[in-house]
């Protein structure tokens, strides 16, 4: 669609249902309250989707206006703000600044890649190194930063085979984007369903209990979609041809050194790491939260003595506006529940039906939002708590409709401007080959149906082995 003709589309349909809700034989069963989170929500969504404001003013003015008319209390508004797993962001996003800064991700790439012999072993080390970052480094955004340099090293030392390098301009977004599931801090939307599912089921899902659950999807989707951008990209001849990548041919564009001994900010750095994450692994031993075990992290990382950064550097890094935004959207999910609106959207689903006809359309859902809804975040502050009520409805466990859902989300490379990590390598600096939409759209055929299935066949098989059932009377 036009975008100039787009914008006025979107603006006339929020409003005419705007207008729907506010006559009272509309809608019987709808409360007032229930009202004007529909209404509020259906602003707010169509601002998402086509106004040129930015997605956290846009989630500002939903929280206040909700707040102003009594849906939700200024408690609840602000205090999302103040919950752990903000903290624990904000925390990790510190730590991340530290590693930056010492050049870590930089050797441990170099260490990986270059033992690579054939294009095939290229692709799938990088994707394990890929996935590594997901514990160091939190936002997909920040992890798709923190790879470029990478990339363009492995671009200049294949600067002869074209197709590779376009290879890789996919491969590098797409496993950022599909293996940030492995960890709770690995994308704001998680953290939005964790929030989310406490309050409205009493079930709290920590690092722990994420690792064990995300970790899997993870590894098992990003080499899928290895795989699959391998064989939709390069051609049999192309897979054949040795590779060569030296550490030397990755210094070159690395502002620190990819090999040699480590520096004594390295092995502090490595060492503060590498505790934060054995501390985050082992929460059910000590019960220490990881939002404080973060927090200590934070502050060690940026002490004088044992620090690689001043703290002032650490809290530059965090991306305030994302954090605003996560913890408005989180206090719009409360109301989109409390209010009853939730339960009122969904009551009119049939009765039942299959659990996994449920999950897959939670799945496919979930899946395809991202054509409408660019944000990961504000994708899951609007289908979580409509999932979770549905969910109940239906007899299905909401843990598990919740998470996949979340995890579905995690799709969003169909387009050059459906995420920042696809922007990003879109337009790479210093003329490196790159992707076109063409890519993309070619990829997104294939690997949209793969990794919804790979989803759903998580939903039902893997995660109630490790703790999570599909139905509701199944749990203890």
């Amino acid at each position: 669609m036009n975008l100039s003709l787009g914008r006025p589309v979107w603006l006339c349909l929020s409003l005419s249902l705007c207008a729907l809700l506010a006559v009272p034989g509309v809608a019987p069963g709808l409360g007032g309250e229930a009202r004007l989170t529909l209404a509020v929500f259906a602003l707010a969504t169509c601002a998402w989707i086509a106004a040129p404001d930015d997605d956290t003013h846009v989630a500002l003015g939903a929280g206040l206006a909700l707040t102003a008319t009594g849906v939700i209390s200024a408690d609840t508004l602000f205090g999302t703000l103040g919950d752990e797993t903000i903290w624990l962001l904000i925390c990790a996003f510190v730590l991340a600044a530290a590693v930056t800064r010492t050049g870590l991700a930089g050797r441990a790439a170099a260490f990986l890649v270059s033992g690579a012999r054939t294009v095939r072993q290229l692709v799938h080390l990088t994707t394990a190194a890929l996935v590594v970052t997901a514990f160091a480094v939190p936002a997909t955004s920040g992890r798709a930063a923190l790879a470029l340099p990478v990339f363009l090293s492995l671009a200049k030392a294949l600067s002869e085979r074209r197709r590779l390098v376009v290879m890789l301009a996919l491969l590098f977004p797409t496993v950022v984007l599909l293996s940030a599931v492995a960890t709770l801090i690995g994308a704001g939307a998680h953290l939005i369903t964790v929030s989310l599912l406490l309050e409205r089921t009493g079930e709290r899902i920590g690092f722990v209990e994420w690792l064990v659950l995300g970790l899997p999807l993870a590894v098992a989707s990003s080499h899928l979609a290895a795989e699959t951008v391998l064989l939709t990209t390069t051609r049999r001849a192309d897979r054949r041809e040795p590779v060569r990548i030296t550490a030397a041919q990755l210094q070159e564009h690395s502002p620190t050194a990819v090999s040699g001994p480590l520096t004594t900010e390295e092995t502090r750095c490595l060492l503060l790491l590498g505790t934060v994450i054995a501390l985050w692994c082992s929460e059910p031993l000590h019960g220490v939260s990881p939002a404080v075990v973060a927090l200590i992290g934070a502050v060690v990382a940026s002490s004088p003595m044992l620090g690689t950064l001043r703290l002032k550097d650490g809290l530059g890094s965090v991306p305030w506006p994302m954090l605003l935004f996560m913890a408005a959207t989180t206090a719009m999910g409360v109301a989109l529940v409390d209010s009853g609106a939730a339960g009122w959207l969904v009551g009119g689903l049939p009765d039942g039906v299959p659990s996994w006809v449920f999950l897959a359309v939670v799945v496919v859902v979930g899946t395809a939002a991202h054509l409408v809804l660019q944000s990961r975040s504000a994708r899951s502050s609007v289908l979580v708590p409509l999932v979770m009520a549905a969910a109940v409805g239906a007899g299905v466990n909401p843990v598990a409709a919740a998470l996949a859902s979340t995890a579905a989300a995690g799709f969003c490379q169909t387009l050059p401007a459906s995420a920042k990590p696809v922007a990003l390598f879109a337009e790479p600096p210093d003329g490196v080959p790159t992707f076109t939409p063409r890519h993309l759209l070619r990829l997104s055929a294939v690997l949209a149906p793969l990794s919804a299935a790979l989803v759903l066949f998580f939903a039902l098989v893997v995660w109630p082995l490790l703790g999570v059932p599909v139905r509701l009377e199944s749990q203890s």
